[in-house]
Order: C-alpha cells, then sequence, then structure tokens
C-alpha cells in the first residue's frame, strides 16, 4: 500500500516528499524565465486527491470538487439516427474498476457518487472539466443536468474533446464543436460563452476555458487576459493539460511538438488529423501567459485520465483521475496561515 505523503510548494521554490500515486516528477521546469509571484501567489500542497492552495489573496475558505473524463454514455431514441458515429464511445466506459475501492463500478454512479461528496464537503463549487460525456446524447446530458440542479450547488462547466464529437460525422472539427456545443451542450453554459465562462466565489475568479480542440482562440485570450487584469485570485479551468516540459502530446494545449507528425488517434477517433504547422501563435501567446500570470494560483485540468502534478514556474497544474473511475479531485483555498 502506498503511503500518501504531502508536499509544499512555494511561489519561488519547489520541494517534493509526494505519493507515487500522483507523478509529480516535474516541479518548476520551465525552460526560460523566473517564477510568476504576486500578491495572491502563495503555498501549496498536494495528499492524494486532495489539493490545497495557502493564498494571502483568499480571505475565508473555499471548496471546489473537480470532475473531469466520467463519459457518461447513456442514450435513448432521440440517439439513433447518430448510432454510426456513436458506436465506439457507447461501448468504452460501461464498466470500470473504482480507483479507491478495487470494485467495479461505472460511469453514472461514479458521477453521482462525487456530487454527494461535493454536498456533504458543502462545496462552494463544481468544476467540469471536460468529458463528462462520451458524444452529445441528449439522454446522457439531460441525465447529469437533473442531477447537478438537484445538487443544488453552484457549478462551471467547459468541454471535452469528447463531449461534443460524434466520431466520422463529417465536416470541419470547428464547425462541428461550434454546432453541438451550441445545440446540446448549451445548457450547461447557464448562459455563458461556451468557448469561456467564469464564477466568482468568495473571493476568487474560476474561469474556465474550452481548449478540447486542443487551441485557443484570439477572443479567449482576450478574455483571460481581462480576467487576469482585475488583479483577483485566478484558478484556471480547462480540459486539455497545458504542456509542460517532457509531458507527452497529450499534454497538447501549447505543446511545441503537436501536429500532425505526432497526431496517433485521427484514424481511431475518426476525425482529421492535427494541422501540418501545429499550434497556431494565439495558442502559444496564452500558454506563454498562462505561466506568467501572477494572480493565477493553478490549473486544474483532465483528459488524461491519470493524476498528474506539473509546476511550471512557479504554477501548479493538477490532473485529475478519470470519473469514470471514480476519481475526483477536492480542490481547497485557505487563507495564508490556515
Amino acid at each position: 500500500m502506498i503511503t500518501r505523503r504531502e508536499f509544499l510548494v512555494s511561489a519561488s521554490a519547489a520541494v517534493l516528499v509526494g505519493p507515487a500515486t500522483v507523478r509529480a516528477e516535474a516541479l518548476n521546469r520551465q525552460a526560460a524565465g523566473s517564477p510568476a509571484s504576486g500578491p495572491a501567489r502563495g503555498a501549496f500542497s498536494l495528499d492524494d486527491n486532495r489539493a490545497r492552495f495557502f493564498c494571502p489573496g483568499i480571505r475565508e475558505p473555499i471548496r471546489i470538487v473537480m470532475i473531469a473524463d466520467t463519459h457518461l454514455f447513456l442514450d435513448d431514441e432521440r440517439g439513433e439516427p447518430y448510432r454510426e458515429f456513436s458506436a465506439r464511445m457507447a461501448r468504452a466506459y460501461n464498466r470500470t474498476t473504482h480507483v479507491r475501492t478495487g470494485g467495479p463500478t461505472n460511469p453514472a454512479a461514479s458521477f453521482e457518487e462525487a456530487l454527494r461528496i461535493a454536498r456533504e464537503r458543502e462545496a462552494d463549487l463544481i468544476a467540469l472539466a471536460g468529458d463528462i460525456f462520451s458524444f452529445p446524447s441528449e439522454a446522457a446530458i439531460d441525465w447529469a443536468l437533473q442531477r447537478l440542479n438537484a445538487s443544488g450547488l453552484p457549478y462551471l462547466y467547459t468541454a471535452g474533446n469528447h463531449d461534443w464529437h460524434y466520431e466520422g460525422m463529417p465536416g470541419p472539427l470547428e464547425d462541428l464543436h461550434a454546432h453541438w456545443t451550441g445545440r446540446r451542450l448549451r445548457p450547461l453554459y447557464q448562459g455563458q460563452d461556451p468557448l469561456m465562462g467564469v464564477r466568482q466565489v468568495k473571493g476568487l475568479r474560476v474561469v474556465g476555458i474550452d481548449n478540447s480542440t486542443y487551441g485557443i482562440q484570439p477572443e479567449q485570450l482576450a478574455f483571460f487576459r481581462a480576467q487576469a487584469a482585475t488583479g483577483m485570485p485566478l484558478i484556471l479551468l480547462v480540459h486539455i493539460p497545458l504542456y509542460a516540459p517532457g509531458r507527452p502530446v497529450s499534454f497538447g494545449c501549447g505543446h511545441p511538438e503537436w501536429g500532425a507528425a505526432s497526431d496517433k488517434n485521427a484514424v481511431l477517433e475518426r476525425r482529421p488529423p492535427w494541422p501540418e504547422a501545429g499550434h497556431t501563435a494565439v495558442t502559444m501567446a496564452f500558454h506563454r501567459e498562462v505561466f506568467n500570470t501572477p494572480n493565477l494560483l493553478g490549473v486544474l485540468a483532465g483528459h488524461i485520465h491519470r493524476p498528474s502534478l506539473d509546476i511550471v514556474n512557479g504554477v501548479p497544474q493538477v490532473v485529475a483521475e478519470a470519473n469514470a473511475e471514480g476519481g475526483y479531485v477536492d480542490v481547497e483555498l485557505l487563507p495564508r496561515g490556515s
């Protein structure tokens, strides 16, 4: 059995005594530049799936439960016209093994368990970091919305690459993304722009940016800059983890090797390959600015289905274990000195 041990990281240095269940081998691996600092930045700790930020800019405790990669596959007669596009992912996560108990589970049970834990801990926000659905099934979206609303807790949702993707459906990915986020996923955005949103929780802003196509649009970069300019403590919520040195292209937002040559899943997912030219200048600028924003406390992400931690330029990026297997991250923000 692996012993759970804790590590604390300040903005200017990183010290690790970490659990083997969380791959935290990369600390302050930014190739150039000094760690960002500012009035909101403090210390950080990770103990198993409990992440804590100790921040001088936070005046009272805040709790966030982050859920990613549930991969709900529920469907009904409304999905019949799309079966050829949903068939593979409808079978992908029907039965899973719970990461804590080792027993059998399934995505629906794991999602309800995470919501129950959020209620019990009186979470201030549920952060949904994408791939809550395996494809844009109306039945699954209705089911999740009913349970989110019944929880009585506020939530912020940003899409993952599967949430809006019917595999093999013709058309540019950007057009398909816009169509299905607007047609099926829109209720989850609660009136905010599907590409970007924010929830203010006490003295914190949680900023959701949809990077489910791996890239960033100019209006999203402008939105992030506007949120950073408030000077308030920020948490960034994305689906695709941002590139950290040494990580593979699954940490694809801002990865210098992301592009057609490194795309191994285009045929499997029945989609166009990633662009030959790689990332746009806007995406690379977003990556640089995120890790140089002094009031950004951390990044929360999903996508890779396994827990990981990277600290880039003093900014921790925590990736959640797949909720399909019972994973979630319990995030606490505490006044420094708590």
